[in-house]
């Protein structure tokens, strides 16, 4: 997924020492931004107060949205660097094409990991003859900087592993819940679940009290550690858990994200994730010149143009504010 805004704004993040070391309850309204013609998403981060969960650094919600008479996402092709994004769906489709040769139909409940490193770039689009809704989330991961350099690739897998209990199943898709591990490569502690509870049920989720965690609900109404948490908005809830009280007052559908804090501090612009604004600068240079991030073949229409930079340095402003 790409991030669309013409007014690109540079924030840099991670970094320890602004995480949160017990738990907290913190509730993250999102910011609406328009994806093409027919697609609007709500961006939870990076948010005004909180810019990561772990080494998530990026979650945008959409839909439902009824494209039964439109052409639903549209995406051209785009540079990635850095990071790893996440495709996942409720409802609907989504093909997935990239420089490194891969085209895939995405569905429902099926990871689409594509991990950039040094440098890929990748269209996403409805396909022509579609499903009448979409709904999903799309999510970046920061790389380390151990890794972050490594070969891009994608992944698709179409069977996850799942933990269930009574009212609740909880899909897992990347990192490790309650003894069950994600197939998706990961290059940091973290974890990523697909949460469904049938109306009525009240839970408890296993965590690590390492992990700094997260909760965007995706549909119906449930509480999180006593919180309403409405579909389109997350609650950040901190480090230092154990476990995490649900409770569905109608049939539900959360994502839970987590991870170790993430250590590093890192500058996010556009769509690309890296350590200077040397590194940030030279890319979007190598985008513009239709070098380094190879092409998308087969996608009908122009690659996207990087905006404009600021003007002025790109500075430092933590993980939170």
């Amino acid at each position: 997924m790409s991030n669309l805004d013409r007014q690109a704004v540079p924030s840099l993040c991670g970094g320890r020492g602004f995480v949160v070391a017990e738990p907290v309850r913190e509730l993250l309204s999102p910011r609406r931004v328009r994806l093409g013609a027919s697609t609007e998403v709500r961006r939870l981060l990076p948010n005004l107060g909180r810019r990561m969960i772990g080494a998530w650094a990026f979650v945008d919600h959409y839909g439902p949205d009824d494209i039964a008479d439109e052409p639903g996402m549209q995406v051209p092709p785009h540079p990635h660097m850095g990071l790893q994004t996440v495709s996942w769906l409720h409802d609907g489709e989504v093909l997935h094409r990239d420089s490194t040769g891969s085209l895939q139909t995405i569905r429902p409940r099926e990871l689409g990991l594509m991990t950039s490193g040094r440098a890929i770039s990748h269209s996403e689009e409805s396909p022509k003859s579609h499903a009448r809704f979409l709904h999903g989330a799309q999510l970046w991961v920061a790389l380390p900087d151990a890794h972050r350099h490594i070969d891009p690739k994608f992944e698709h897998h179409a069977e996850l592993p799942t933990v269930t209990a009574p009212g609740v199943e909880a899909t897992v898709l990347l990192g490790d819940l309650d003894g069950a591990h994600s197939p998706g490569s990961t290059y940091s502690p973290l974890v990523g679940a697909d949460l469904t509870l049938t109306s009525g049920t009240e839970t408890r989720l296993p965590l690590v009290p390492d992990f700094e965690y997260g909760v965007l609900s995706m549909s119906g109404e449930a509480h999180v550690d006593g919180v309403p948490v409405l579909p389109g908005s997350m609650l950040y809830l901190g480090c230092g858990r154990t476990e995490l009280p649900l409770r569905a007052d109608s049939d539900a559908e959360l994502m839970l994200l987590g991870g170790e804090p993430f250590e590093e501090e890192l500058i996010m612009w556009w769509n690309f994730v890296g350590r200077s604004q040397e590194e940030i600068v030279q890319a979007r240079e190598d985008w513009m010149k239709g070098t380094r991030f190879g092409e998308v073949k087969g996608y009908d229409g122009a690659p996207l143009p990087a905006p404009k930079l600021p003007d002025l340095p790109l500075k430092p402003r933590g993980r939170a504010r």
